[in-house]
């Protein structure tokens, strides 16, 4: 009994990140928030995601980065991309992204999507 009580107060008690992503809900929140300015294999306002995740910040061929973003030396892994939706102002002053991703949750799932653009 003690251990299942134990297992129970893990699992409450347990970090938001520990929590399963969702890429389904990822693609949802894509389309509903980001395909305004960004699209898997075109450069619109911002550039394509396909092959974001383990791509070096400000290197897609063809799009006019930010001198911030295209200098800041960085690749794009779950940890980057968290803070980056996070604020991207704060995380990288200067760069020309103007939107957020407020909820951890919906950060967690949205990097799950694009985890499968690859």
């Amino acid at each position: 009994m003690r251990r299942l009580v134990l297992a129970t107060c893990a699992v409450l008690l347990a970090p938001e990140a520990a929590i399963a992503a969702d890429p389904a809900r990822g693609a949802e929140i894509y389309n509903s928030r980001c395909i305004a300015c960004h699209a898997p294999d075109a450069n619109r306002v911002g550039p394509k995601h396909r092959g974001v995740v383990g791509r070096a910040a400000g290197s897609v061929p063809g799009f006019a980065y930010s001198k911030a973003l295209k200098g800041a030396g960085l690749t794009w892994d779950e940890a980057t991309l968290d803070r980056w939706l996070a604020d991207p102002e704060a995380f990288l002053p200067g760069q020309r992204m103007n939107f957020r991703v407020a909820d951890p949750a919906d950060r967690a799932d949205l990097i799950a999507y694009l985890q499968t653009l690859r």
